[in-house]
């Protein structure tokens, strides 16, 4: 009978939880520290501005519940990416260039969040949410149209501490295909 200690997948990726709950928990944690950051510089955004983004009415709780399950959504997609084959072997690739070896794994999963949380900035406030709020009739009465460029900053944000608590709660070294115990 053999027994896992680590959950190691068919794509190589160990650690003691698995790629999906590794990607929520980073996106969670991600988007908790980018709501912090707006709810600190505009409280109204997250109790009222994202709500009414849903036909809700203002509330701060369900504006919180909704950022971080939006966080947990992308975090679930990140995660999905970067250990993919062709992904995995890029974020693994030996390179010439000395500052980038030496990040190893950990360094690149950080910077693959960094480029996420401005992919989802570009995608996401920039070409879906002006159509989703025209849809819901919420264009002309929520702030996100003059917070797009300035959220840049928190979705950057997002990104780089997704990639990091994805790093440190899931193993992508080549190594992880090898932690599987047999007893």
């Amino acid at each position: 009978m053999s027994a896992n200690t680590d959950t190691t997948s068919g794509f190589g990726i160990g650690g003691h939880i698995g790629w999906p709950i590794g990607g929520a928990i980073g996106g969670a944690v991600g988007a908790a520290a980018f709501g912090l950051l707006v709810w600190l510089l505009n409280p109204d955004v997250i109790e009222a501005t994202i709500p009414a983004a849903y036909g809700l009415e203002a509330a701060g709780t369900i504006g919180w519940a909704i950022q971080l399950a939006h966080g947990a959504v992308l975090g679930l997609i990140f995660a999905f990416v970067v250990t993919r084959q062709a992904v995995l072997g890029l974020l693994r690739a030996d390179v010439e260039t000395d500052a980038i070896a030496r990040t190893g794994p950990t360094g690149r999963l950080v910077a693959a969040g960094l480029v996420f949380g401005f992919a989802v900035w570009a995608v996401l406030p920039m070409l879906i949410l002006p159509v989703w709020l025209s849809a819901v009739g919420a264009g002309e009465t929520t702030q996100f149209p003059a917070l797009a460029t300035s959220g840049l900053v928190g979705h950057l944000l997002f990104g780089t501490i997704l990639g990091t608590v994805f790093a440190l709660l899931v193993d992508v070294d080549e190594r992880a295909s090898q932690n599987v115990l047999e007893e």
